[in-house]
Order: structure tokens, then sequence, then C-alpha cells
């Protein structure tokens, strides 16, 4: 797969973006960042396109841009010569593949029958666009339809939303989903780029999926630990397992058996994706203690602490599913 084809897979969420006055691209990539979604695909919609992402390429070289709704051969090397990364295309046009693959520049091309994908494989690419996704069936039809193409990546758009973004990212031959609703073209034009940042935000959130999964307490021995374990069951009415190393009380409360990681104890945070998580909080200046990665038997990340500790408690990330 194309580098920049896994970066977008470490955020997760491509804002697809009509702009229609160059002078609010940059405001515009600077308010998705902020967001936390440092990337956006430009349409070909508007005759401000090409202008919109020379200004983005120049001015944000931060944001992973790249080009969409290219019909032409001609708007490849105008999206490419503009600083485009990446193209975008509502179908499957040949032309515009070849083109493409002649600049060196990876497409996603829109496919939404398996003789589309046959098509792409045929011309060595990997990843595409499930356009128009809940229209052509969604997460169930792309579920069906992946299992004779094990090598093949999408990015569903098309009726992607809050709602149902965190389903279609939790299945592993999605790479990222496409959508518009964290950049309305009301409030692009109005220069509304506070709202943008904070659906942006709104967004970046649905996709992480950070919450709260248990708190561990550092017990001083094993008689301790069951002590402090069985008065927090009495206290929360709920039952007690013990492992190896601690006792949880219910869900939300671990006692360890011994000391282990933080001053007072750890806390472990819960996401939807360990690579996205972890990519999203590097770009915040976060890092991790890569000793104390634990991986599931296929290679993936399931928890890993960060570096610092916070008030006292080191922090891990944890995988939900």
């Amino acid at each position: 797969m194309h580098t920049v084809f896994e970066a977008l897979g470490n955020i997760g969420l491509v804002p697809v973006v009509k702009i229609d006055d160059a002078e609010k691209a940059v405001p515009l990539a600077k308010a998705l960042s902020s967001g936390g979604i440092p990337c956006a695909e430009i349409t070909f919609r508007t005759a401000a396109a090409a202008a919109a992402i020379e200004r983005v390429s120049r001015e944000a070289p931060d944001i992973l841009l790249g080009a969409g709704t290219v019909l032409k051969p001609e708007q490849v090397d105008q999206a490419v010569a503009a600083g485009a990364r990446f193209i975008v295309s509502p179908g499957f046009n040949p032309k515009v593949v070849e083109r493409c693959i002649a600049k060196g520049v990876p497409i996603a091309p829109g496919c939404s029958t398996p003789s589309d994908m046959e098509a792409a494989l045929e011309m060595g690419l990997d990843t595409i666009k499930f356009f128009p996704a809940e229209p052509s069936g969604g997460l169930a039809y792309i579920k069906a339809v992946s299992a004779p193409y094990p090598s093949l990546k999408f990015m569903p758009t098309g009726g992607i939303s809050p709602a149902n973004i965190a389903s279609y990212l939790a299945y592993d031959k999605v790479l990222a989903c496409g959508g518009s609703w964290m950049v309305p073209p009301e409030a692009v034009n109005a220069g509304d780029f506070d709202r943008i940042s904070a659906l942006c935000a709104e967004a970046s959130a649905a996709v992480m999926g950070f919450s709260l999964a248990h708190i561990g307490i550092n017990g001083a021995n094993e008689a301790e630990a069951r002590r402090a374990a069985g008065l927090f069951g009495l206290l929360l009415g709920v039952p007690l397992k013990e492992g190896a190393s601690s006792i949880f009380a219910g869900t939300a409360i671990e006692v360890m058996k011994t000391p282990y990681l933080g001053k007072n104890g750890h806390i472990a945070v819960g996401v939807n994706s360990l690579r996205r998580a972890i990519a999203f909080l590097e770009r915040r200046g976060f890092s991790f203690n890569w000793e104390s990665q634990k991986l599931d038997p296929k290679g993936a990340p399931l928890a890993v602490y960060l570096q610092d500790e916070i008030a006292g408690f080191a922090v891990h990330l944890v995988r939900k599913n």
C-alpha cells in the first residue's frame, strides 16, 4: 500500500471539500487540522479547486492533501501540479487511472461492483473508493464483496455520518471514510471556521472513541489487593474477577497484587483503533513506552502505555474490540 494511503488510514476520516473561493482554502485547512483531521480531499466541482489545492499545499504543508471528483486525465495534471498528493475519482475511468500511474500519484477510483474492483486490481491498485457507500449496500455489502478480494482496501464515501462511521472503521478492510458533514458548504462560504473546527473535533472523537476503561490501583501486596478489591466490590455491588497479577471489582476497578506502573496506579483509556489513536496523540506531542506494547496473535496492537505519567498515574490505551 502507498504510504499516503497508510497515512490516511491512520487518520481514518477524509473531509470531502467543495470550495468556491480559493482565499478560504488555507484557513479552512487550518480549521480541519485544529479539529483533529489533518487531511482533505478538495473536489474538482468548482473552478477554484486547483488554486485552492495550490494555496493549501504551499501555506499548510502539514495537511495531507488530495484532489477529488477527478474525471479527466488533464485534471490529474492540474491537481498534481498544484500539489495534490493523492487522487480520488467518483467512478473507474481507466484513462484517469493510467495518468495517475504514469505520474506516480496514488489514486482511489470509485468502485461499486465486483467488475470495477477487478478492473482496479488488474491495474495494480489495492485501494478503492466505495461510492456511493450507503445507497450501494453499505458495510454489509463491503463485507460480502471483500471476501474474494483479500488484498483490497476500501474508502467508503456517500452517506457516512457520525452515526455509522465507527462501525465502518471497525472493519479491517476499511482504510478510511470520506465525508462532508464536517465541512458544510454554507460554513465554508461564510468563513465560519470555528464551526468547522468544532464539527471536525466531534467527527474525530467518533473515529477515536476515547473512553475511560478502568482505573488501576497499586496494592502493596496480594492481601491488601484482595481486601481493597473486596471493599470496592461491596461498595459498587459488583462481582470480583481474579487474575494472575490483579483482581477486578466489576470492570471499572483493577487492584494490582504488587505495585505496577505509575506512582498512584494506572488509568486505562479505551479506543476504537490503537493504531489511529497512537497517530492522533503523537500529532499532539504524546510519546509512548513501546516496551509496554502488547500485540494480538495477528500482530496488531492491543495496548500500550504513554511514556509519561499524568498526575502520578501511568496511562495506557487499550483496544476496545
